[in-house]
């Protein structure tokens, strides 16, 4: 009489409940934060990069473009992976402050925040604000949808057509300023998730998100100013 098999675990559904296990915690969820910070991070500079070739003129920023729209798949797995990167970055940050609420259920007496940075004070609310100039932008310069003059194909033209809104490039500046105090406070952070974290070489961290998010904000910013001020036209 042969044995009774024994029957194999499910390794799919082993490895599935441990990933639940890992996202259910603080932990879990500021390392996946860490992660798709990194991806964020990139995205953010490398669109930079590729806006301000608009200062090598028309015909450069134009092909860029070209080049981009050449290669449909990857650009749609560049847009995938940037999508959910974002929404896992937000379901995290949410998750994480509405743990921080139950476990502090009652607020302090009197607040002070000694070790604070403004950033850190308004990520909570700086999250959204970007969230919704995302929207924007995507209405504004990829679907033309929020634009007066659209142009499919000619991305230089529409950039300085949508920036001589003065209002328009007012609001991408204030929300570049938002994005880097997001950005300065959000690398910092992600440093310390991923064990970052050491008196030697703290400092020179802080220093980094400090000046990583200023060139952002500078480089993001120059393109309206430069429009409105006529510099490009």
């Amino acid at each position: 009489m042969s044995a009774p098999a024994i029957a194999k675990p499910n390794v799919a559904a082993k490895n599935f409940s441990q990933l639940a296990g890992f996202w259910d915690t603080p932990i879990g969820k500021k390392a996946v934060m860490a992660v798709t910070g990194v991806i964020l991070f990139g995205f953010v500079v490398g669109h930079m990069l590729g806006n301000l070739q608009i200062f090598l003129g028309a015909e450069k920023l134009d092909a860029y473009a070209a080049l981009l729209h050449s290669m449909p798949g990857v650009l749609w797995m560049a847009r995938l992976v940037l999508l959910g990167s974002v929404g896992l970055h937000i379901l995290a940050a949410v998750q994480l402050t509405l743990q921080s609420w139950e476990a502090r259920p009652r607020g302090y007496v009197k607040k002070e925040p000694v070790a604070a940075t403004y950033a850190g004070r308004t990520m909570r609310w700086s999250g959204p604000i970007i969230a919704a100039f995302v929207v924007y932008h995507l209405l504004h310069f990829t679907f033309g949808a929020a634009h007066p003059d659209f142009q499919p194909s000619k991305v230089y033209q529409n950039v300085v057509t949508g920036f001589q809104v003065w209002p328009v490039s007012l609001f991408y500046i204030v929300a570049m300023v938002l994005l880097g105090f997001h950005l300065q406070h959000g690398l910092w952070s992600m440093f310390q998730s991923l064990g970052f974290s050491h008196p030697r070489y703290t400092p020179k961290l802080k220093q980094f998100a400090t000046v990583f998010a200023t060139v952002i904000v500078a480089g993001n910013c120059s393109i309206p100013i430069a429009v409105l001020a006529g510099l490009v036209k």
